[in-house]
């Protein structure tokens, strides 16, 4: 039985890293107050040295809940912030969630009904949603290789939806009739069993806040458990809301070292140095490019826009 600081028994530990964005963190621990019915939590919330007053806000408007607070003296970015929350949970799952989420009725418990009779099942993650209802589909995701994100990246993959060639990685075909195994989650909501974290380790601290949930999924599928893709959990993800808009261009560039990392760390032994040199080089071609459009426009976000 796993407990909390408090000696109570809870079901999962719902790990929050915040970054300036106190408006969005209220929204989102308020929707997991009032969507949990089914089973017991704690919520560690990992201020990641914010100036906004969200550790503040949390002891004020949540004093009746009992909120772990972890304060960084110093911006260690997301990764590093959120192993710390796991460090810091007791559950038996763990529940990396967001702070630009809002938690729809009784999504979290789904979730936890699912793995707890699946015990080969190491991570599952829900249906994400973006604010008009349509679905984020970076939460189901096989994991890429330089021929998938050319494909999606140069946008090929979005005049073909239904086709599986152009759609390897994000998997835009399959249907949301019931739960689909897929090789990677979306970082902003995934829950992963204690037993999984124990033998693969934390997120890897490489990356500073992109790139760490790919990778984590990887070495949790290489270690043999697998991966689920839930739709009857849903959440709202406002994505690019939270912490990215506060450092844009910082977070441009920590979105495509990430995409190096990952190459590095996983694929390059694989290929011959003129292909890895391709694959860096357009790698950081895209950087260029993408640097040059958020100059340009006056609202600056990382990757694609959502709606």
């Amino acid at each position: 039985m796993k407990v909390n600081s408090h000696g109570v028994r809870v079901d999962v530990s719902i790990v929050i890293t915040a970054y300036n964005s106190k408006n969005l963190l209220e929204k989102c621990i308020t929707s997991i107050i009032d969507s949990v019915k089914n089973h017991t939590y704690e919520i560690i919330v990992v201020d990641d040295a914010s100036t906004d007053g969200t550790s503040e806000m949390i002891t004020n408007i949540f004093k009746d809940s009992s909120i772990k607070i972890i304060k960084n003296q110093m911006n260690v970015g997301y990764v590093r912030s959120n192993n710390l929350g796991i460090k810091s949970s007791n559950a038996e799952y763990v529940l990396s969630l967001n702070n630009d989420t809002e938690v729809l009725a009784n999504a979290i418990d789904k979730l936890i009904d699912f793995i707890d009779i699946h015990p080969q099942v190491g991570a599952v993650g829900p249906k994400l949603l973006n604010s008009d209802g349509s679905i984020q589909l970076q939460c189901r995701r096989k994991f890429p290789t330089p021929l998938s994100a050319f494909t999606y990246f140069s946008g090929i993959s979005r005049l073909f939806p239904m086709n599986k060639f152009f759609n390897s990685y994000l998997m835009s075909y399959p249907d949301d009739q019931g739960p689909i195994e897929v090789d990677s989650l979306c970082g902003a909501a995934m829950l992963v069993r204690r037993e999984t974290i124990e033998k693969v380790g934390l997120m890897d601290e490489s990356y500073f806040m992109y790139g760490d949930d790919i990778d984590w999924c990887y070495r949790i599928k290489k270690a043999g458990w697998k991966i689920y893709y839930f739709p009857d959990a849903e959440i709202v993800h406002y994505g690019g809301m939270g912490g990215s808009r506060k450092k844009p261009f910082r977070n441009i560039f920590e979105f495509h070292r990430s995409m190096a990392v990952y190459y590095k760390k996983h694929y390059s032994v694989s290929y011959i140095f003129l292909a890895n040199w391709v694959v860096y080089c357009g790698i950081w071609l895209k950087y260029s490019i993408a640097i040059l459009q958020n100059l340009l426009r006056k609202d600056k976000f990382v990757g694609t826009k959502k709606p």
